[in-house]
């Protein structure tokens, strides 16, 4: 029998962005919050000081602020006529742990999702027809435009210290900035970050090519600066070790440089860590949630009573948690039928890398989000009618780190695997490579799936989520179009050697390590036959649980995720304190 906690006003399982966000508000708000943490707690003086010694072999390759595959794990197959099996390396999907999660060792960039990703069933339908959508797809709107989130994407840039430039300031486009961004209120809180040498020949290539470049918006602060809880931030040193690493010098946005050392002076919060939410238990009814039980770290099963439930993991733990808890009809791919594990979503990545004859590119000098972007052919941003896809990317160099293990694969094609010439090849390189990467739209389809494994189970014997996922047609069409559009751009900066990258042409595997932003499977809508959540993330079926995350994402924009994971997170959480503690029940009702 379980033990039994106090109850509290709300629980929140998972304290990464998402969650912290969450308990900040609902705590500003008067509301006894615990949250529950399968990790152990992280401090950025106690666990990040600048006197731990960065270590890449540690941190970057095995991976230490990661959750290890033998602690959990997920199945994977790329269709339903292949047996899905565990995955027992490092790869892809890359769960964090810990108080802070993977905003802890994410590399900071910072993006707005455009207007036209939140509704790209509807502008698509209204400028090309529904045939534009190839077969399978299940493109959908998401029932919040931009317009709803700007004043919660501007939020979060504030708590979060973002670098950047605007291009868009109340519908007047700003020089310097992404012109093709929507409209913002006001500009970023701090500039962007210096540009590097390969960042002002990539921005001088694509001018001349007639492009629109821009710096990235950056987790990682460009100069000193106290957000609105009184956190102070110190400038970015660009030391290069921000993926994989969490930052001792207070400069990347994170939950424990921006939430924390305000969240937990409050005697209305608490955390309990090293402890696995198992389930969120419902009534009789299954129409509204009591609590959630968990498995603390000495292996003693509690129920912590909640009034609201608040589910913001992992987007995959998320999904995972909702099957495991009866939340929601599962999704049926043979039937079209039911909705959690519907409309999971990768990112669809292309790119060139270049190699240069006789630079001195420093790429020892870097930040997690320092790049230089253009995003002319992202979206819907530019015309597709005389093209066979929809969407696109955003295409960018970064100068992220020079860390040389990492950076041991950039050398010319042709060069040996080891040994005298491939030192010799990896000496000039180290200096003179870069990467044109580019960020994809992924859309949803009916044969991309996430569901319960029916044959491996985890430590509780609980099943593992099953992921069902390829390239689909759509995602090798634009890839192959953004690779040409690199190439085009590598030759423009007066590469030497230009190689493409376009990873669609083959079946995906999680082993080839992409990309980590992984999105869908809970997501919003305006119809419960098609959406797990309403507009506000919260369940249609259990009107006290909401969702939270990248889980909720329709689709996939051609950006990192974090952006609208802060934007949605404040919404939801701004619909429970004006309208949810007023009148719990549906905030929407059909």
């Amino acid at each position: 029998m379980a033990l039994k906690r106090a109850k509290a006003d709300a629980v929140i399982v998972g304290l990464g962005w998402a969650g912290s966000l969450m308990a900040n508000e609902l705590t500003l708000a008067g509301l006894n919050v615990v949250a529950i943490e399968r990790g152990a707690w992280r401090d950025t003086s106690s666990d990040f000081p600048t006197t731990v010694d960065t270590d890449e072999l540690r941190f970057a390759t095995r991976r230490a602020l990661m959750q290890p595959p033998a602690l959990e794990t997920l199945t994977f197959r790329n269709n339903v006529d292949q047996t899905a099996l565990p995955l027992r390396d490092w790869n892809t999907y890359q769960f964090g742990i810990g108080v802070g999660g993977a905003g802890t060792h994410w590399n900071g960039m910072t993006w707005r999702f455009l207007p036209n990703d939140f509704q790209t069933y509807t502008n698509t339908v209204e400028r090309y027809g529904k045939s534009k959508f190839l077969e399978g797809m299940q493109v959908q709107d998401w029932g919040v435009t931009y317009a709803d989130l700007e004043p919660y994407y501007d939020k979060f840039e504030r708590l979060a210290g973002t670098s950047g430039r605007a291009g868009n300031i109340q519908g007047k486009v700003q020089e310097g900035g992404n012109p093709f961004e929507g409209p913002r209120n006001r500009d970023y809180p701090l500039p962007p970050l210096e540009r590097t040498r390969v960042a002002t020949m990539f921005d001088k290539a694509t001018r001349g090519l007639g492009y629109h470049p821009f710096p990235v918006p950056a987790g990682n602060t460009s100069g000193a600066y106290v957000n609105p809880l009184g956190v102070h931030m110190a400038p970015c040193t660009y030391c290069g070790y921000c993926e994989f690493f969490g930052c001792g010098n207070w400069s990347k946005s994170s939950p424990q440089a921006c939430i924390m050392p305000a969240l937990m002076q409050r005697k209305n919060f608490s955390v309990i860590t090293e402890s696995e939410v198992l389930r969120v238990n419902l009534a009789e009814d299954k129409k509204t949630a009591t609590g959630v039980t968990f498995v603390d770290h000495d292996n003693n099963e509690w129920e912590q009573p909640a009034d609201i439930v608040v589910i913001s993991a992992y987007q995959m733990d998320n999904v995972r948690l909702m099957l495991l808890s009866g939340i929601g009809k599962p999704y049926n791919r043979d039937t079209g039928e039911g909705v959690v594990g519907r409309n999971y979503a990768y990112q669809t990545i292309s790119g060139a890398s270049i190699f240069f004859e006789n630079e001195r590119l420093n790429p020892f000098i870097g930040a997690g989000a320092l790049a230089q972007a253009i995003d002319d052919f992202n979206s819907d941003n530019f015309d597709h009618t005389n093209h066979d896809f929809i969407g696109g990317g955003v295409a960018l160099v970064h100068s992220t780190n020079g860390r040389p293990i990492g950076l041991a694969n950039g050398v010319p094609p042709g060069t040996p695997r080891w040994g005298s010439e491939w030192k010799k090849a990896y000496q000039h390189a180290y200096q003179n490579y870069n990467s044109i990467y580019v960020m994809g739209n992924s859309y949803p389809h009916r044969d991309v799936f996430l569901d319960l494994d029916p044959e491996y189970k985890d430590r509780f014997g609980r099943p593992l989520l099953r992921v069902t996922f390829d390239w689909i047609e759509n995602d090798k069409r634009s890839a192959k179009f953004m690779a040409d559009k690199s190439e085009e751009i590598g030759h423009a900066m007066g590469a030497k050697t230009v190689v493409r990258s376009e990873p669609t042409t083959k079946p995906f595997s999680p082993m080839d390590n992409l990309s980590s932003h992984t999105t869908g499977g809970a997501i919003i809508g305006d119809d419960p036959k098609t959406s797990a959540l309403n507009r506000y993330l919260q369940s249609w079926d259990v009107h006290n649980t909401f969702v939270v995350g990248a889980s909720a994402f329709a689709n996939n924009g051609g950006y990192n995720p974090t952006g609208t994971v802060g934007a949605t997170t404040l919404w939801a959480a701004e619909a429970i304190k004006r309208q949810y503690l007023k009148s719990p029940g549906p905030l929407v009702r059909i």
